[in-house]
């Protein structure tokens, strides 16, 4: 009885994911992003492509915290020769750095203009270009108005979206189907040698559509998100959730 009401409920979700636009992907089931236990909290286990996340930033840590992250989720993407665009107008990432998560900065195409008016304008028009594996936008504010725009282009290119809100103070509703916020957190020696060990974060999910929300302590390595097993809080903060 339990499996059939979770089938029910299963065919139910996919049945509103698909009026409110968000269709699944021929290729869902074969995407493995290596997330792991944060799966659990997306319909039917599976990430939401073709859609538009959104990134809570208040800090520079936050938003590079949030930039590691999407770097992790495009070397999926991208494994197949992908482009991927970058669009902000005071881009702070370091591109050779994105090897560190499997990205080949070549292929990453970044886009610097002068105010947040333009960077909407080419992250809508880019969004129309079936080829790109991602788009990744970087914005002090995005209105529902604005998200609403392009969530209707991403319905018809079915290019995924990464929004990274630098200015989070001043949070507004949008369309994303997605709401995230990615803190930093103390990286651990690698079996004592020196140096960094790899990196670390505070995943929250605040908002997923008919999913279930929910707050991981995530390590990165070799291309998968490992659940951290023993935390050091010191200097963490757990925030409520949005």
């Amino acid at each position: 009885m339990a499996i059939v009401k979770k089938e029910i409920i299963g065919k139910l979700q996919e049945q509103i994911l698909k009026l409110q636009g968000f269709k699944p992907e021929r290729n869902a089931h074969a995407t493995d992003f290596g997330l792991g236990i944060i799966s659990t909290a997306f319909p039917g286990n599976i990430f939401p492509l073709a859609a538009l996340h959104e990134f809570l930033a208040t800090n520079l840590e936050d938003a590079a915290a949030s930039g590691g992250f999407i770097s992790a989720l495009l070397a999926v993407l991208m494994k197949n020769n992908g482009v991927c665009l970058w669009i902000s107008t005071q881009r702070k990432i370091f591109p050779p750095s994105l090897i560190t998560f499997g990205l080949s900065p070549e292929r990453i195409i970044f886009i610097d203009l002068q105010n947040e008016r333009d960077v909407l304008w080419a992250t809508e028009e880019a969004l129309k270009c079936e080829s790109l594996a991602a788009v990744v936008t970087e914005l002090d504010e995005i209105s529902f108005a604005q998200s609403r725009r392009l969530q209707l282009v991403i319905e018809k290119s079915r290019v995924t979206a990464f929004v990274i809100r630098k200015n989070a103070e001043k949070l507004s509703s949008t369309l994303a189907a997605a709401r995230w916020r990615i803190s930093a957190m103390p990286s651990v020696a690698i079996d004592g040698l020196p140096g960094l060990g790899f990196p670390r974060w505070h995943v929250e999910l605040l908002k997923v559509k008919n999913g279930i929300p929910g707050n991981w302590m995530i390590a990165y390595a070799a291309g998968a998100f490992r659940p951290v097993t023993q935390v050091p809080f010191d200097g963490l903060k757990i925030r409520r959730a949005v």
